[in-house]
């Protein structure tokens, strides 16, 4: 793990990272410093310490081999988008949406958090790369960070280690992330962003998505602000491919809020009635995509790992999550059983007697709360995944076919909606909206709007986000199309129309013949719907109301969703590109003149 920091030899030619991680040494005034180098010999002691520390629990590994169990402080269970601030030198370039602190006093603050902070404690110096290492693409991270289930996570997440100091050379371009723990005090936590300097500083908080720096800070916020400025999009994003039985794949992103089935599509299992269909997961969770020679878009997956969300994670839902989190994988706040295994609701098991619930009680039936904290984790290598995509390290990335946007609506939204062009297309990521879940504190089940998914994680003003957006559809000579999908909208009873799970290959099956000229579709006021022909029913047992229900476009119900986009459109303010609200208006209008058609079309 190292020896005193004064007998170790520097593993970097860079002055400028060492300058920058001697500045931070003498803020924190750690006892150790440990440049961690990604070997296996290395993690193999490290995850030693970590259990001599009580940071990890190991599992059963007969049944789980490799596996650990880590607990947070029960005030540190989500992301804190109220403490999350984007730091540049005027509240206008950070924009209404984002939470703003000016530069010079998040630095003052932080450094008065964060000096002296390290006193009796190791920091680690993680150095990343974020995308394939032989990618044009990819970016350099270095994170120095108090806390060894960090370090290790980060080590599962990025490709960690010396090869990202290899990469990096003599350069000093690498984002440059502090994360302390200290005393994990909300009161004492802030997520500061500053695009400009190209840093993060994260203090007070242990959990993943406030402190796996290389993650949504750098991968999202400050990427997003490096894509404006180089001409590409760093979204929140799964990418997959889809081969249907004649050896054809293609590929597609999709943006959808935290747990809305994101990883669950990036990774599904084809239905029994689909044979020869065949899934390649590329990304779960974020997509850095590029305009290619041949004019079209390329995406990139920056990570190496998946931070998925544990409870609901079951055979049905996600059979090759299931397979992938067998070994290697660390598990936070999941309930334990007696034998050493782990447990969440919505798991193949019920639970077990003696079950051990994420703050280490002894639970019981009639407690009245749950097992396993709702936004409990797993973190794992990509390389777990059964149906990792061959082509996953490509240094030019996979050519995207179609954008998919999809969110938790139980009504208006239909199963599967087409845009008209690139316009309206953004018009359609820009308003998606989603009801909240446990994977950021606050009310569950209240709907926002969440802009391709992106709200919480668009590091500048969102408004020039969206104007970015239609920029690049103007440099794409191939622009890919643009599709809405909504897997939860209900019946008046309350029950899902659409069975979901493996099932959405199906609709995926239609956009797939959209893009190849193969299914015409019904053109209607807010896009193009299905004809109910062109889907592949085979063997689904849905009844023709169910599947009409949930292809309906309702044209009240889209009068009222075209009237709250621009609601949501007023709060963004001057920065909202002029031919977003032209197409809002240009269907609010058709809406108005197809009066007396069932369907609004």
């Amino acid at each position: 793990m190292g020896d005193d920091p004064s007998a170790i030899a520097i593993p970097t030619r860079s002055a400028g990272l060492r300058r920058w991680v001697d500045e931070c040494v003498t803020l924190t005034c750690p006892d150790r410093v440990v440049w961690c180098d990604g070997s296996p010999a290395e993690r193999k002691r490290m995850l030693a310490e970590a259990v001599a520390a009580g940071v990890l629990i190991p599992l059963n590994h007969t049944k789980r081999p490799g596996c650990y169990l880590h607990r947070s402080n029960p005030n540190d269970v989500a992301r804190t988008e109220n403490l999350t601030m984007v730091c540049t030198p005027t509240r206008e370039e950070a924009g209404p949406t984002n939470n703003w602190l000016a530069p010079d006093e998040a630095y003052a603050k932080l450094r008065g958090w964060f000096g002296g902070s390290m006193r009796g404690r190791t920091m680690y110096v993680v150095p990343y790369i974020m995308g394939p290492p032989d990618s044009p693409f990819s970016k350099v991270g270095i994170e120095l960070t108090d806390s060894i289930y960090v370090a290790l996570s980060m080590g599962t997440m990025t490709r960690m280690g010396r090869a990202a100091l290899d990469l990096l050379g003599d350069s000093d371009n690498f984002n440059r992330g502090l994360h302390g723990t200290l005393d994990v005090n909300p009161e004492r936590r802030l997520i500061c962003h500053f695009p400009q300097d190209n840093t993060i500083w994260s203090a007070g908080s242990g959990y993943g998505g406030n402190a796996l720096l290389s993650k949504k800070c750098f991968a999202l916020r400050i990427a997003s602000w490096m894509a404006r400025e180089e001409q590409w999009l760093a979204e929140h994003m799964m990418i997959v491919g889809i081969e249907n039985p004649q050896g054809q794949t293609t590929y597609v992103a999709g943006a959808f809020p935290s747990a809305c089935g994101k990883t669950n599509l990036a990774m599904l299992t084809p239905p029994h009635s689909m044979k020869g269909w065949k899934v390649h997961t590329i990304g779960d969770d974020i997509a850095w995509l590029r305009i290619g020679p041949d004019g079209g878009l390329w995406a990139i997956n920056p990570e190496a790992g998946y931070f998925g969300v544990a409870p609901g994670t079951n055979q049905k839902s996600n059979h090759n999550a299931m397979k992938m989190l067998a070994r290697d994988t660390i598990f936070t706040n999941v309930a334990t059983t007696p034998d050493g295994d782990v447990w969440w609701e919505g798991i193949d098991e019920p639970p077990p007697e003696g079950l051990i619930d994420w703050q280490g009680r002894l639970w019981r039936p009639n407690s009245g709360e749950k097992a396993a904290h709702p936004n409990s984790r797993f973190t794992c290598p990509m390389r777990n995944n059964p149906v990792l995509s061959p082509h996953v390290d490509d240094p030019q990335g996979v050519p995207i076919s179609a954008i998919i946007f999809g969110g938790r609506r139980a009504a208006t939204v239909p199963l599967v909606l087409e845009s008209h062009d690139w316009t309206h297309g953004v018009l359609m990521g820009a308003t998606m909206g989603s009801e909240t879940t446990a994977a950021a504190v606050g009310q569950v089940g209240v709907l926002r709007r969440d802009p391709m998914a992106m709200l919480p994680f668009c590091g500048y003003n969102m408004g020039d986000y969206f104007a970015h957006w239609l920029r690049m559809g103007k440099l794409l000579h191939k622009p890919p199309k643009i599709f809405m999908v909504n897997w939860f909208r209900k019946d008046g009873d309350g029950r899902f129309l659409w069975p979901g799970y493996g099932e959405n290959l199906r609709i995926l099956r239609w956009m797939i013949d959209r893009i190849h000229g193969r299914a015409r579709g019904i053109d209607t006021s807010v896009g193009i719907v299905p004809n109910p022909s062109e889907l592949d029913l085979k063997s689904l047992d849905l009844p023709p109301d169910r599947l009409r229900e949930s292809l309906k476009i309702d044209r009240s119900e889209w009068k009222a969703e075209v009237a709250a986009a621009g609601d949501f459109f007023r709060k963004i303010g001057p920065t909202l590109p002029d031919p977003l609200e032209a197409t809002r208006h240009a269907i609010a209008a058709k809406l108005e003149a197809s009066a007396g058609r069932a369907d609004g079309a």
